[in-house]
């Protein structure tokens, strides 16, 4: 079968090869996979996360054509959107029915390949943040995949959103997706949040953790600057106690979560914003895209556009 390997001699460490077909273990389902969906992290970090040859790719979306030999999971012909640490970007691939979640008939199986790690990351972050109604969070690189989840999925709690990206372009869209402050960088936000999510790290973490009222937290996400973080403590105990940063790992049983957030896609309570979109012979240039901040959300890439 035909997948996409790491190869650090490629454009962005990607290329086609021929591979063996998966053999699922007694716990995994086998799935004909339509759409995959893009990461800044996976691509980012792709020479830290793979080894020359393997398969990539955290997101897929498609359809069970072998259900797990233990009976567990979906049965064969259901529509599934499925997350894993590897081995996502192939015609076929064998996953845990733990990381499967059911995509309704009437949801595109393109918008459900978004779902996984970004909406699931976003998700787990926001409830992370504890009860948020009424209160104000901050979403810093809110204009990327997980950004754009996380305003959406934090309005949708009750939030005051307050969304910050790298330059005002890059704030489209956000006010239609419930964000209600929009601003470039933190150094305009003038009142204290509740919570943040930050997806940027390096220097904006430090900003925006001076922004944290007491009782509240700091989810670090990700790092899209590629920038360490330096908090001064010193300064920080000054400001206010009881104040805490928490280093926001996603997990595992996906699942359910994909369930959840396919039901609001259905509904039309939740929007993927793919911001690009393609056939999946064209993975280089869609990398290159998101790593050049070209790409507004997710970027998604087909298999089969039939589903």
């Amino acid at each position: 079968m035909r997948a996409i390997v790491h190869d650090p001699a490629s454009p962005c460490g990607l290329r086609f090869a021929d591979v063996p077909i998966p053999e699922p273990t007694p716990s995994q389902a086998l799935v004909e996979v339509h759409s995959i969906s893009l990461n800044f992290g996976e691509i980012a970090f792709i020479d830290e996360l793979r080894r020359p040859g393997e398969v990539h790719g955290w997101d897929a979306a498609g359809v069970v054509v072998r259900r797990a030999a233990d009976g567990s999971g979906p049965k064969e012909g259901t529509r599934v959107a499925s997350f894993s640490g590897r081995a996502g970007w192939a015609e076929l691939r064998a996953v845990d029915t733990g990381e499967l979640g059911i995509v309704p008939d009437s949801v595109d199986l393109g918008a459900a390949s978004a779902i996984p790690a970004a909406g699931v990351s976003a998700l787990r972050a926001v409830r992370a943040l504890g009860p948020v109604v009424g209160r104000r969070v901050l979403v810093t690189g809110a204009s990327g995949g997980v950004g754009r989840f996380a305003v959406q999925l934090a309005h949708r709690a009750g939030a005051h959103v307050v969304a910050s990206v790298g330059s005002e372009a890059r704030g489209e869209g956000l006010r239609s997706l419930g964000a209600d402050e929009v601003v470039v960088g933190v150094d305009a936000v003038d009142n204290p949040v509740f919570g943040v999510l930050d997806n940027v790290g390096g220097s904006l973490l430090a900003k925006a953790f001076a922004l944290v009222e007491r009782g509240g937290s700091l989810q670090s996400i990700g790092m899209a600057s590629g920038e360490p973080s330096t908090i001064d403590f010193e300064l920080e105990r000054r400001r206010a106690s009881g104040r805490r940063i928490d280093v926001f790992v996603v997990g595992s049983s996906f699942g359910t979560d994909i369930t959840y957030l396919a039901s609001l896609l259905e509904r039309g309570q939740l929007d993927p914003q793919i911001g690009y979109r393609d056939d999946w012979t064209k993975v280089a240039d869609a990398a290159e895209a998101l790593l050049g901040r070209r790409v507004l959300g997710k970027a998604v890439l087909d298999i089969r556009r039939a589903s």
